[in-house]
């Protein structure tokens, strides 16, 4: 399935491909400066979501606020873990090296790709991300790096949901780290600039 997507080759062949997946209502190009504050030297692809809620792109449906279409996620989740191979061909990038930033809804699915295939992300930072499914046994997650921003007063994500995603990645053998705001369901500079510091430790 095509995605309506954005690629710049970047500067560093070390560094890994920046895959961004926006929240609600976003687009390709919607978290470029975040790319640009973690890791400026990276390939970046930016990629629309397929599914339309009242004119908004979103990465798969929802039957309401918090409450995800599971047999639409699942069908969403492989059509993008399909992209990504077509992609890392077509641009000719490393598909082992790709280190996702999605933002709510973007975070879901990036969180999807890691409940369903162990070797489909070299890693992600989740903004406020919840639990994509339930019920699933994740793949062997060992040793893959999940950065995961939260809002302590999200009203969206309540901080039990992001602590339940935590446990879930870390069981599976993720290497987790959890990092708290005060805030809301907003991006703020401040998680975006301790996710940079994360992912140099991590990829650079």
């Amino acid at each position: 399935m095509e995605h309506q997507h954005i690629y710049r080759k970047g500067t560093s062949a070390e560094a890994p491909t920046l895959l961004l997946l926006h929240g609600t209502g976003g687009n390709e190009e919607d978290l470029l400066p975040l790319a640009e504050m973690v890791s400026p030297a990276s390939n970046v692809l930016g990629v629309r979501g397929n599914v339309l809620e009242n004119g908004m792109p979103r990465f798969f449906r929802r039957l309401a606020e918090g409450v995800f279409d599971v047999e639409d996620l699942v069908q969403r989740t492989q059509e993008l873990h399909a992209f990504l191979d077509w992609a890392a061909e077509k641009y000719e990038f490393d598909r082992s090296r790709i280190v996702a930033i999605g933002y709510s809804n973007g975070a879901n699915i990036a969180a999807s790709l890691l409940f369903h295939r162990g070797d489909a992300l070299q890693g992600a930072i989740l903004h406020h991300p919840m639990v994509p499914l339930r019920g699933k046994t994740l793949p062997d997650l060992s040793g893959v790096p999940v950065f995961i921003a939260a809002g302590r007063r999200d009203p969206i994500c309540p901080p039990q949901e992001t602590e339940d995603l935590n446990e879930l990645l870390s069981g599976a053998g993720a290497d987790v780290k959890l990092h708290w705001e005060n805030g809301g369901h907003q991006l703020s500079r401040s998680e975006v600039g301790m996710a940079s510091s994360w992912f140099k430790e991590k990829f650079l």
